[in-house]
């Protein structure tokens, strides 16, 4: 009955409207109610104390809750208090920081947890890291939003504000950077001159069709290693998620030369790896990749277009067998 009470409570409550969920679709707000759970606190219960690491955030629904410091003379500096409404530990949570003051109930309220009891947000990671990206990102937004324009220079370089970028843009399976890293930072991350290198594996839907997809991910997460150590060596630079099976790197202040070298380096690294030795009726299965690149300004001045050319070409010669090198060639005419 106590299930069946708060799953109904969590249906009633427009949760969207809450800051750190206000990008999740409607259908995705299925999954962050069945994740959430209903907390009841008498007068006078903790919410949380000073020290403890912030691992859930928390909607008033009833009652009001105050957020103190105390003091050595047996006295407390109250610091704020909560109204029915009011979204508590939001910034504390989004930096996953310890509390440095505590908050308990001033008369019996009610309260939204998120995540829910014995659930944490890497768990919620892992079974819903779309979702999970969302909530990281609308955090960075929260966060930002917060701090003045004066302090942001300074912000970018907290290591707290790093983590949540790693976190919401971080491929879960691969540790490689999402696409959407691009779409969101790219901006911040060109400069003159900057080279993409993107890489397909050739046949990977025999291998993933004969071995499994525990084989493909496996994979997948070699190649991951390759592009990680091309910009590790070079102490710049994104290794990148794509599209399914599609990766690649992006390397800022790369002439074309070196991008060429770059480009035949993983080339020559995937068909290095290891082959998947025979089993059943399927031979032994031996990696090459298709590999397409181009450089920004010089092959052309619009990111998009670059990015969408350079795709384009990597799947046409992948659908021609693959196994190759090229550049795109997209000048734009003066």
């Amino acid at each position: 009955m106590e299930d069946l009470f708060q799953g109904k409570l969590l249906d009633s409550i427009l949760i969207q409207q809450v800051e750190l969920f206000d990008s999740v679709s409607e259908q995705e707000l299925a999954a962050v109610r069945s994740r959430a759970g209903i907390l009841q606190l008498r007068h006078k219960a903790r919410l949380f104390s000073i020290g403890e690491r912030a691992e859930h955030f928390y909607v008033l629904l009833a009652g009001s809750i105050r957020v103190f410091r105390p003091r050595t003379d047996n006295e407390d500096d109250e610091l704020a208090q909560f109204s029915p409404g009011d979204t508590i530990g939001d910034f504390d949570f989004a930096r996953r920081a310890l509390y440095d003051a505590s908050a308990e109930a001033l008369e019996d309220s009610l309260l939204i947890m998120f995540p829910g009891f014995g659930i944490c947000m890497d768990d919620f990671t892992q079974t819903e890291p779309h979702i999970a990206s969302k909530i990281y990102l609308n955090s960075i937004r929260m966060i930002t939003s917060r701090i003045k324009a004066t302090q942001k220079i300074i912000m970018e370089n907290m290591s707290w504000v790093q983590e949540l970028h790693r976190l919401a843009y971080e491929d879960p399976g691969t540790g490689l950077w999402k696409q959407s890293f691009i779409s969101n930072e790219i901006n911040q991350i060109l400069e003159i001159p900057t080279a993409l290198v993107m890489v397909k594996p050739d046949r990977f839907k025999i291998l993933v069709d004969s071995r499994g997809h525990i084989v493909g991910d496996e994979a997948m997460i070699r190649i991951a290693k390759i592009l990680k150590n091309v910009t590790r060596r070079l102490g710049r630079g994104w290794p990148l998620r794509f599209k399914s099976n599609e990766t690649g790197v992006l390397i800022p202040q790369c002439p074309a030369s070196q991008a060429e070298v770059i480009a035949r380096e993983i080339q020559e690294a995937v068909a290095a790896l290891e082959p998947v030795p025979p089993q059943d009726n399927y031979p032994v299965f031996n990696f090459t990749a298709t590999i397409s690149w181009g450089m920004w300004p010089e092959d052309h001045t619009d990111w998009d277009i670059l990015l969408g050319g350079i795709y384009a070409l990597l799947l046409d010669t992948w659908r021609a067998g693959g196994d190759c090198r090229s550049r795109y060639a997209g000048l734009e005419s003066p």
